[in-house]
């Protein structure tokens, strides 16, 4: 007979929150968890970090992966509004009985880990954060300017979506996280994205902060490493407890 190989570990739960596709995953420790909100990248969808999702429940994080504008289940288009999203979904994973409202944290990648950080210096509700392969305002505004982009927007968001990248940089935004664990991820052999861009972001952020840079690779492999993963988790809960 063959081996009985079990399943994933589906979602605690789903649904959808001020319009925003959710997927939520809770530990079977006790309670109090720490809290990690989960954004995709351009083109990608809540569903393609599941694995994270179970990374962060099988370590006792409470995490919540959702759709973001203009992606996966959503009805509406990307607008500058993606932004405030990010610490409405926090707010509601906080709200989640045994989350521990004061330590619930951001992981991004690409795209998502762009607004990671904007969301980390902005939003106090957000206490660190984790970026891997983030994204440059001017790549990402390529991005909307071409024939095809990955993400759905119309003129009129199009139009919104450049003025606000043209007045943001995510540079100064890593400065004015100040004291929040920062974890950057890169790949080395990232072809959309160079690696030396985590490294300038690395440069401007304050302690505590770390910079993993991975041989090889590409765009998309850093963000689904298992060892990464559980690398990542273990940073930032020991960086939050050392914050006290």
């Amino acid at each position: 007979m063959g081996t009985t190989v079990p399943s994933p570990q589906p979602p605690t739960d789903s649904g959808t929150h001020d319009g925003r596709p959710y997927l939520l995953w809770l530990p079977g420790t006790e309670p109090p968890w720490l809290g990690m909100v989960i954004l995709h990248g351009a083109g990608s969808k809540k569903e393609n970090h599941a694995d994270f999702g179970r990374a962060c429940a099988a370590a006792g994080w409470a995490a919540l992966a959702y759709d973001q504008r203009g992606h996966g289940e959503g009805d509406d288009e990307m607008s500058p509004g993606v932004l405030g999203d990010v610490g409405r979904m926090a707010g509601f994973l906080a709200t989640t009985d045994g989350v521990d409202a004061s330590l619930t944290c951001v992981r991004g990648s690409s795209m998502g880990g762009l607004i990671a950080i904007h969301a980390a210096a902005t939003a106090d509700s957000i206490a660190g954060a984790i970026a891997i392969c983030p994204a440059r305002e001017d790549g990402l505004a390529r991005e909307l300017r071409s024939e095809r982009p990955s993400i759905r927007v119309g003129a009129r968001g199009r139009a919104a979506l450049a003025a606000w990248l043209a007045e943001h940089d995510v540079r100064e935004a890593v400065e004015l996280m100040g004291e929040k664990p920062l974890l950057l991820i890169h790949a080395r052999g990232d072809q959309t994205i160079p690696y030396q861009w985590s490294s300038e972001l690395y440069e401007r952020a304050a302690e505590p902060r770390k910079l993993i840079l991975v041989p090889g690779g590409h765009h998309r492999s850093a963000q689904h490493d298992a060892e990464l993963q559980g690398v990542a988790l273990r940073w930032l809960s020991r960086a939050l407890a050392a914050a006290g």
